[in-house]
């Protein structure tokens, strides 16, 4: 998404003029210095948070705010309750619970065991619409704070926060549904997560307008703003770690 953002500011710059051309280079900087950190923490280069020397309870949530929809980690550390960002992959549907390991820079989860077997979640073969994390593809392998080596390994899309994140949160089911499988498959397609995205681009013309507002131009300066807001927006909300779910 970073570089779909890039190309579209790289396409308009033969157009622009010197006012419009820096405007270009101010947005371009902040979209690559931004997804530069963004990849850094979900990498593992820079902190999302403290680790933990054991295990702890961990469940998925789901918040919705305005246009913003987001997957995090509710932990239990200590009595008190904490919130990571992660972001969203089809496995996260089926989960229904677990221990994190929260490693230095790394998070793995593992589904606890449910009263009529093993509980849909990432390390267990009751979900075959998304696998195990054993046959997990190379971008998903464990090799880090879960000592077993039996859970997956999900990406941060933040900091740790102790205090609720905004908005409505939505609880993951406790059992897994008998359309898991194809729930997965369909929150896992491009096209929904590109409408998700693409929501934030409503603001797009708004934007354009308030362009040719201050800056002055014509029919070119406006529609020219308003395809870098939207691709900036859409940007934004992937980058934040959007979920289709």
């Amino acid at each position: 998404m970073t570089i779909g953002a890039l190309a579209v500011l790289t396409a308009w710059a033969p157009f622009a003029d010197p006012d419009q051309l820096s405007a270009l280079v101010v947005v371009g900087m902040g979209i690559a210095g931004y997804s530069g950190y963004r990849f850094a923490v979900a990498a593992g280069t820079l902190r999302y948070g403290p680790a933990r020397p054991a295990p702890v309870p961990v469940r998925r949530v789901r918040q919705e705010y305005q246009l913003l929809s987001r997957s995090w980690l509710e932990i239990r550390d200590g009595g008190k309750t904490r919130w990571i960002p992660v972001y969203f992959t089809p496995e996260l549907v089926g989960f229904t619970g677990g221990t994190a390991f929260l490693g230095d820079r790394r998070i793995v989860v593992r589904a606890t065991a449910g009263p009529s077997g093993p509980a849909g979640g990432p390390d267990t073969a009751a979900n075959p619409g998304t696998g195990s994390a054993e046959t997990e593809p190379a971008g998903r392998e464990v090799r880090s704070a879960d000592p077993t080596g039996t859970g997956l390994r999900l990406l941060p899309a933040g900091r740790e926060r102790d205090t609720e994140p905004p908005g409505r949160l939505i609880d993951n089911p406790t059992r897994v549904g008998p359309d898991i499988a194809a729930r997965s498959t369909t929150v896992a397609r491009i096209g929904r997560r590109l409408l998700l995205d693409a929501q934030t681009a409503v603001a797009a013309p708004f934007a354009g307008l308030l362009w040719v507002y201050v800056m002055g131009g014509g029919t070119g300066a406006f529609a020219g703003s308003a395809v870098v807001a939207a691709a900036a927006g859409i940007w934004l909300s992937a980058i934040r770690g959007s979920d289709p779910s």
